[in-house]
């Protein structure tokens, strides 16, 4: 419809014809090439391609989960394991090009030669989720002092080799992204788990301190606090138990791997680049 339906005018003269629209004109000019818009930049799948991510204990529950959350994201995945070679196979073998990599992470040695083997599979590490672990639950009067310093050996101090070890090249190349996975009893401590909340604990002063050590060569640092997540970790306590812990929860249930991996996987974005020294609590609202 023209406009000149709407509009008014007061000439005795009805007004000379409007000129003619392409689509009135019966012999019209092919239309002309329109630009063409700016190429996109680049998806976050293909910059996600180009991330390297390592993942300790990663063979199952929480590491595992976030080896095929990442894996699905499109990164390139390594992780680290430590005895269970079933595991670990059978993961490479559902995630085509995962590399597992045997380790035990509270060998120096041992992370050295893992992270040196990561390296030459994946061509570089952008993103470190320090998550290999073990927890014992033991009257503190009882703990030996060799249970003592393996706790403390695989929960902070093999997160401290693998940070020493990927940092280098993450400061080389200005981005880089660490990630630690503690545990709501580092926040708040566990009644005989006074070992394990202690390393716990660690891996968020550790994660704190790289936050603010590490911004200015554009990496982040944060940790992850999971609550009551529903592993094999969980495998000693009777169904009783579970449901008690469950009740507890705000949300009336366990969490899952799943749960925290997404966490972690979004913390390793881009989209997290502003996101550093924090502790993002994975709990169903057990830890306020």
């Amino acid at each position: 419809m023209q406009q000149d339906d709407f509009e008014l005018t007061f000439d005795l003269e009805p007004p000379p014809p409007r000129p003619q629209t392409r689509a009135q004109t019966p012999h019209t000019q092919p239309p002309q090439p329109q630009p063409q818009p700016a190429a996109r930049p680049q998806t976050a799948p293909l910059v996600r391609a180009a991330r390297g991510v390592l993942i300790s204990g990663g063979d199952r529950g929480i590491g595992a989960a976030a080896a095929r959350a990442f894996y699905r994201a499109g990164y390139r995945v390594a992780v680290l394991y430590h005895t269970n070679a079933a595991a670990a196979a059978a993961l490479e073998a559902a995630l085509p090009g995962c590399v597992a990599l045997q380790c035990d992470v509270a060998s120096r040695a041992a992370c050295e030669a893992a992270f040196a083997a990561a390296e030459a599979a994946l061509g570089h590490l952008d993103i470190l989720v320090c998550n290999a672990g073990i927890a014992q639950q033991k009257l503190f009067t009882d703990i030996t002092p060799a249970e003592w310093q393996r706790m403390l050996d695989v929960n902070l101090t093999g997160a401290f080799h693998l940070c020493q070890l990927a940092l280098p090249g993450m400061i080389r190349r200005r981005w880089g992204r660490i990630l630690t996975v503690s545990s709501m009893w580092g926040q708040t401590g566990g009644s005989c788990e006074v070992h394990y909340s202690a390393a716990k604990a660690g891996l968020i002063g550790l994660t704190k301190a790289l936050a603010r050590e590490e911004g200015p060569s554009g990496i982040t640092a944060n940790c992850v606090a999971p609550g009551v997540i529903d592993t094999d970790m969980m495998a000693a306590f009777t169904p009783a138990d579970r449901e008690a812990l469950a009740g507890e929860t705000p949300v009336g249930r366990l969490g899952s791997p799943e749960e925290v991996a997404r966490a972690l996987l979004f913390l390793a974005g881009e989209e997290a680049g502003y996101i550093t020294g924090q502790v993002f609590g994975v709990n169903g609202g057990l830890v306020i």
